[in-house]
């Protein structure tokens, strides 16, 4: 993708940051339109129909990535374009499990290599897909943004799954940073 694009012109804007991620929440450029740009469900990224190959151009672009409402964005602090996401922005490819039971502490790493501990401030949610009683598992990474758990990673959390009863009902689910998340019904 030549500079001369749209996207190379975006990422032009990035400031610099210091350390973490740039504080797109605090900025409110104008509306610019929407850039063809994609986030397919399986997490990769395509400009102009094509899936961009370069990884820290991928992991740049997921950093002034923000979510208004439904709708994403790429912001910069005098830019904010659309882009469409087909699930998720972010998919969890990993999961590092530490102690068990109650104590146990699951971490997540997405394909862009953002880390999050499941717990009160990242927490999980278990959709089922109410006609293929599919599930889509997510974890939430950072301000409005989650990450679709990959299917062998939601295997793994199966794996660690316990029973506990809820509201009467059994529940099984999995246990970080304190609290419980029920999976699906026992």
């Amino acid at each position: 993708m030549a500079d001369t694009s749209k996207a190379g012109d975006l990422l032009a804007q990035i400031p610099k940051a210091e350390k973490g991620l740039p504080p797109v929440h605090l900025w409110n450029p104008d509306f610019c339109g929407d850039i063809d740009m994609r986030i397919a469900r399986d997490g990769t990224w395509f400009y102009q129909g094509t899936p961009i190959g370069r990884k820290p151009m991928v992991r740049l672009f997921s950093t002034i990535i923000r979510r208004d409402g439904d709708n994403y964005f790429l912001v910069t602090p005098v830019e904010k374009v659309g882009i469409k996401v087909d699930d998720a922005p972010f998919v969890a490819v990993s999961v590092d499990v530490q102690g068990s039971g109650e104590a146990q502490v699951l971490r997540f790493t997405s394909n862009v290599e953002d880390q999050v501990e499941a717990g009160p401030d990242h927490p999980l949610r278990f959709v089922i897909d109410p006609l293929t009683q599919e599930p889509s598992p997510y974890v939430h990474i950072r301000a409005n943004l989650e990450a679709l758990i990959h299917r062998n990673v939601f295997y793994e959390l199966v794996e660690l799954a316990e029973s506990r009863e809820i509201d009467g009902e059994a529940w099984l689910g999995v246990w970080s940073g304190g609290e419980f998340y029920p999976i699906g019904r026992q």
